[in-house]
């Protein structure tokens, strides 16, 4: 089986280095038009320049292929409609996007600065929310659309000095919970991926060994895979150096504390039966996780 995206239109957030850049270099090289979109700021999201695009741009062309560059702030709705209507007029439609535009602001959380705090919130959450808005229609009136949302282990499992990078990187996840169910209808498929990759944003906080084994084309395996026409739904995978996982939220078994039980000590108490792993399940939606409560609420109160 070979995976392409002849025909199909993909925009990809902060594409002028690192992982965003060699998405779009292996989308265009898969068959895809790509807009490559970078703001052109540094690390921690201060300053501009569209030259990163636009040398993308150039790279994809020399190869054969088709993009545009747009140097549009993700945390600006306007101008992010305004890259969208481009890349429709420009090719008529849109069908991929790659939500990849990040800064970083590291910080303990008690010297961390509010500003610093929700420029990584406005950037990372806010701006996938902005891209994905203004896309969203014209997927749907398409009926098909694949979006990536990029999520971290900062996020997922925590670390230090990140409390504003893994709050946003968390969000996307629940972002994705209920973008996939409202866009099931419409053949509007969302993943997150969580990436390890050797880029401007971890040049510092790798040593050089790891820095050489975790190059960003062993990521985009993944994220291309998840944008894809076979591409899952609602699936959370963790790429780096060419190994894979996947991540998902689960919940344990509800169990039922009756009568006095119902206690601060009765919580205690029962803490280890709660928190019991081996009792895990998955839902495919929130309706599930009441319904299991309600259940052991029912059963209990007739036993």
């Amino acid at each position: 089986m070979t995976i392409r995206f002849d025909g199909r239109v993909a925009i990809v957030t902060g594409a002028g280095n690192g992982l965003g850049r060699v998405h779009a270099l292996e989308l265009a090289r898969r068959g895809a038009k790509v807009v490559i979109n970078d703001f052109g700021g540094s690390r921690d999201g201060k300053g501009g320049s569209s030259e990163a695009a636009q040398k993308v741009v150039e790279e994809i062309r020399a190869a054969g292929g088709e993009a545009i560059s747009n140097g549009a702030n993700v945390c600006d709705f306007e101008q992010v409609q305004a890259m969208v209507a481009q890349t429709k007029a420009e090719w008529g439609r849109l069908d991929v996007l790659i939500n990849n535009a990040g800064i970083l602001r590291d910080k303990t959380f008690s010297k961390m600065e509010m500003a610093d705090f929700q420029a990584v919130v406005d950037v990372h959450l806010m701006g996938s929310v902005n891209c994905t808005k203004a896309a969203w229609e014209t997927m749907r009136e398409q009926n098909y659309g694949r979006i990536l949302l990029t999520t971290s282990a900062s996020g997922l499992f925590g670390n230090f000095g990140q409390s504003n990078y893994g709050a946003a990187k968390m969000a996307l996840v629940g972002l994705m919970h209920m973008l996939h169910i409202e866009g099931a209808k419409n053949n509007i498929r969302i993943n997150t991926i969580a990436p390890i990759g050797a880029t401007r944003m971890t040049e510092d906080v790798m040593p050089p060994e790891m820095l050489a084994a975790v190059q960003p084309e062993k990521v985009t395996p993944a994220a291309l895979f998840l944008v894809s026409e076979q591409a899952p739904s609602r699936i959370t995978l963790s790429a780096g150096g060419g190994a894979f996982s996947s991540a998902r939220i689960v919940d344990t078994a509800p169990v039922y504390l009756p009568g006095s039980e119902c206690s601060v000590e009765g919580v205690a108490e029962h803490f280890a039966q709660i928190t019991d792993w081996d009792t895990q399940r998955f839902y495919e939606h929130s309706n599930g996780q009441v319904q299991a409560l309600m259940e052991a609420v029912m059963k209990g109160l007739k036993a």
